[in-house]
Formats: structure tokens, C-alpha cells, sequence
């Protein structure tokens, strides 16, 4: 991750302001929308019908932690990925909607972002990739 853009987003975070960014992973650039509250972050995706193509959710946490998702009342198909303090995809999960399954980051993690279902292996994006973000 850029360090002018995660001084940006915890300010954010701090402020509470709804903020939408652009993620790169190499070559292959994603619209997102940023999750830093507590409560947005708990939304999520919740009562959405559609995600368009390329188009995702970035959660940001304060500190690093063990994160972890389900899908409860979220109605589309999404695949997660945890993401370390550096930036590097260090797990990629399916998730199937309206469960309670729980996914967990194999160890502690900034962030997670949400994508559709197969946006990650569509475009061959696998685990220890970088993700950069502009806001």
C-alpha cells in the first residue's frame, strides 16, 4: 500500500468520512468503496443485489488483526482476500451467500477486500500479489 494513501485513509478512519479509492494489483485496476467505520465495516455488502465487474469493498482495520467475515444477509456470491500491513495478499477465500459461515485472515491483516466471485482467479491474482491503493 502507498503510505501518502494509508495516512489518508486513517484519517479517514478518525473522521469517520465515506471515502471510494482505486485498487491496483499489478496490471488490473479496481473501483472500491472504503469500509472504515466500525458500522460500515460490520454492512459491508449486506442488501446488495449486483457488484458491478470490477468493482469491490476495501475494509480497513485500525491495528492488524485476525479478521474475520460471513455473509449473513449479503445476497451475491464474493470472494475475500486478507491483505498484511505491506500490502500482500496473504489469503484468498469464496464465500457463498446468506451464510454464516465464518472466514478468517490466517494471521493478523489491515485489510480485506471483497470482490465477486472468481475476480481474483479470473485474473490469475493469487496469494503474495501486492495490492496498491489510490484514494
Amino acid at each position: 500500500m502507498k503510505h501518502v494513501s494509508i495516512f489518508l485513509i486513517l484519517f479517514m478512519i478518525s473522521v469517520n468520512v465515506a471515502l471510494a479509492a482505486t485498487v491496483s494489483i499489478g496490471d488490473t485496476i479496481m473501483s472500491v468503496e472504503v469500509m472504515c467505520s466500525r458500522e460500515d465495516r460490520s454492512r459491508g455488502l449486506q442488501g446488495r443485489e449486483t457488484l458491478a465487474e470490477n468493482e469491490g469493498m476495501l475494509f480497513v482495520f485500525e491495528e492488524p488483526m485476525k479478521a474475520h467475515f460471513w455473509m449473513k444477509n449479503t445476497l451475491i456470491p464474493l470472494d475475500i482476500a486478507f491483505i498484511d500491513g505491506k500490502g500482500k495478499i496473504v489469503s484468498i477465500e469464496a464465500m457463498e451467500p446468506e451464510t454464516t459461515d465464518s472466514h478468517r485472515s490466517p494471521i493478523p491483516v489491515r485489510y480485506a477486500l471483497e470482490t465477486n466471485q472468481g475476480w481474483f482467479a479470473d485474473r490469475e491474482i493469487c496469494v503474495g500479489a501486492i495490492v496498491s491503493v489510490d484514494v
